[in-house]
């Protein structure tokens, strides 16, 4: 396998739940680190949702490998941050058999907070 051109320069974040005033629960996002990327867009695909017009386009992101339980490795749940693009990680692989490399595959998500 040839090694993948690890050229994007992500921020590893993980959600962190906090209570609200009003008994609930806010979420906000903390740093774990930084890790170099390769991010290659998939094919998208049109899907009716409630009536909406929905267009999704998953990416795959490819990242040098971490031990299971790092916290330099992502998981799903977590995002990758690339400035003002936010990737949310829907699940992880190892794409060899040395597992050097991992791929996350996931969704760019439009940011509010």
């Amino acid at each position: 396998m040839k090694a993948p051109l690890l050229n994007r320069k992500l921020t590893l974040e993980a959600p962190y739940r906090t209570r609200d005033d009003s008994g609930g629960y806010i979420t906000t996002w903390s740093i774990l680190g930084v890790i170099w990327a390769s991010i290659k867009a998939g094919t998208g695909r049109e899907a009716d949702m409630a009536g909406l017009s929905i267009a999704t386009v998953p990416y795959k992101i490819t990242v040098r490998a971490a031990p299971a339980g790092a916290p330099s490795r992502p998981v799903a749940g977590q995002r990758l941050r690339d400035g003002v693009r936010v990737f949310r990680v829907l699940a992880v692989s190892e794409i060899d058999d040395a597992a050097r490399y991992l791929t996350c595959i996931a969704r760019e998500e439009e940011v509010t907070s």
